[in-house]
Order: C-alpha cells, then structure tokens, then sequence
C-alpha cells in the first residue's frame, strides 16, 4: 500500500516534541460527557482484565492504551469520545493491574502480552458474530496489537486496526529514555511502576523484592529485576528482542495504519521500519513533529484540535468501519 500523505500540521503554539507530548496530560480538559460503563472480564487463568465501554451501539473499536495508562488518560479518553460521536462503540481494556484493583495473579502486564488481547477478542466475537470490529492501540499499546496482528495473520477479527507512536524497537526506546529531558518521562513512569507493584506485591512469598524497588533508576533496571523475572524472559534483553512489533510487521493481514513523528522524545529515528519491511496491509504516516501522542494542532491554545482523532476516524471510514 502506498504512502499516505500526511497532513498533521503542529499548532504554533506548541513547537517542539515535548510541548506536543505534555500538553494532552497537563492542559487538556477533563471530557465531561464521555458516559463509561465498566465490566469485569473473567480471564481463563484465574485473572481478570476491566473494560471501560463507551457509546450504546454501533461497530466496537477496541483501545489499548500506554504503559500505565488507564481510562483515565487523555488520549484514551479524548479517542473514545470522538468515536461515540461517531455512533461507535469504544472498548478500552485495561492491562492487568492498571485499573482500581491489583490483579490476582503473581504477575503483570508488558509490551509483548497479546494473550489477553487475543482471549478479549475471540469472547467479543463470540458475543456478536456480526459486529465488525476495529483497534486502537497507543504507544505499548500500539505495540501489543502489532506484535498480535502479526502472530495472528489471516486469522485475526479485525477489519482495521490504527497504532500510534509506537516503539517498535524496545531497546532503543529505553535507551532514548536515558537520555536528556526524556529522563523526566522515565522517571514519571518508573515512580507509577513502583507504585502500582509495591501495592500489588505485598505477600512475602511474592516474586518481587519490593525492598529494592527504589533503587531501580532506568525502565530497563526495571524491565531486568521485574518484568523479566515475572513473566519468563531470561533478562531485559531478551524480553526486548522477543516483544518488539518490528519484526511482525510483514505478518500482518489486517488493514493497518501506523502514525509516528520523528521528533518522538520517546523513541529514536532509526528504529521506525522502512518500507520494505511492511506488509501491503500498512499503511505508514510519519510526520516531521508531533512529539509521543500528541499531535495537536489549531491555530489558538484555548481551541486545540486533536488531531489523532481526526486521523483515526477518516481510516476507519476507509475500511468500512463507519
């Protein structure tokens, strides 16, 4: 599939990557009339995973969000109110542990677990055979549903799927994350770490050592002495050569559309694919700034436009979602 033509121009007022990225967090308004309902799903294993649902009827768009995300962020929020205007239905699954309860398994979540994903999708199905179904994943989000869209193939539900900002290449994200202003990101995001294991880990038997969680300093100290250990990776690096989305690129069979920017502070340049490393169902936008999720334009800081939503809307009209 050939390039699309990007058309994101960044407001003015919002220069540079990390403006970009901040402002949807700390400046966005809270969206008042997004009407949730919450339901429990009950994972085979013994876990659960709690979906936020918004809009009453329609197609169903499924929302995976960012590490520590929730339905409390921005972007998932802002996303699923421009789809229920849209007379879609909005699903955004919390990863395990990411919602008001700790989940009930001695693990969590990552940037390559698509088994929930693909257990949440098949029971959705199975609940509405006719329904058609898209997803909307962001950031570890985005990379969760690539990596799944390409184990799964021909064999996937989806009639769309849109994945932004993306780390393609874990490795090199958590280096980026190292270096300049992009440490205040790791450092946001390994303070929510510690807190959501330590409230989660407390039993004495548990396969963390919550005493040391402090002195963890990178996302990779943490992906090494926590997520590695918990969900059967011999080290950091291989969790990271084995969840990266990268490699599942040419796999995947489901009409897909990937946005990143190349001024991401999260992320390096080099580690977005070229061209022939997709596979004829990508379409692939990359824009010159935008930062990570954020993309806003709007010629006035009081009336901003979310572009992504926008974006996300006018692919699912192409793919026959709308």
């Amino acid at each position: 599939m050939e390039l699309d033509n990007p058309s994101f121009k960044p407001a003015w007022w919002l220069p540079g990557p990390h403006l970009q990225t901040l402002w949807p967090t700390l400046c966005r308004r809270q969206i008042k009339h997004l009407q949730i309902k919450h339901e429990r799903f009950e994972l085979p294993d013994g876990d659960f995973v709690d979906l936020a649902w918004a809009g009453e009827k329609g197609p169903i768009v499924l929302i995976l969000h960012g590490l520590e995300g929730s339905i409390h962020s921005s972007y998932a929020q802002g996303m699923l109110y421009a789809l229920t205007k849209q007379k879609l239905r909005g699903v955004l699954m919390h990863f395990r542990g990411c919602s008001t309860e700790p989940n009930r398994l001695p693990r969590s979540y990552h940037a390559g677990e698509t088994n929930d994903v693909n257990i949440l999708m098949h029971a959705l199905r199975k609940r509405e055979p006719h329904t058609p179904f898209a997803a909307i994943g962001f950031s570890l989000g985005g990379n969760v549903l690539l990596k799944w869209l390409g184990e799964t193939g021909h064999y996937n539900p989806l009639q769309a799927a849109i994945a932004i900002s993306v780390p393609f290449e874990l490795q090199k994200s958590v280096n980026r994350l190292k270096q300049g202003f992009s440490r205040l990101y790791q450092w946001h995001l390994l303070n929510c770490l510690r807190n959501r294991i330590t409230h989660q880990f407390q039993h004495p038997n548990s396969l963390v050592d919550i005493t040391h969680l402090q002195q963890l300093n990178t996302l990779e100290d943490f992906d090494e002495h926590v997520t590695a250990p918990l969900h059967g990776f011999i080290n950091a690096v291989d969790y990271y050569n084995k969840a990266s989305s990268r490699q599942y690129l040419a796999k995947i069979h489901v009409p897909t559309l990937l946005i990143q920017s190349k001024d991401d502070p999260l992320m390096t340049e080099d580690s977005m694919p070229s061209t022939d490393e997709l596979s004829t169902k990508i379409s692939l936008e990359i824009t010159e700034k935008g930062g990570h999720v954020g993309f806003i334009t709007g010629k006035y800081p009081w009336h901003p436009c979310y572009w992504l939503e926008q974006r996300a809307l006018l692919f699912l009209h192409r793919c026959g979602i709308l």
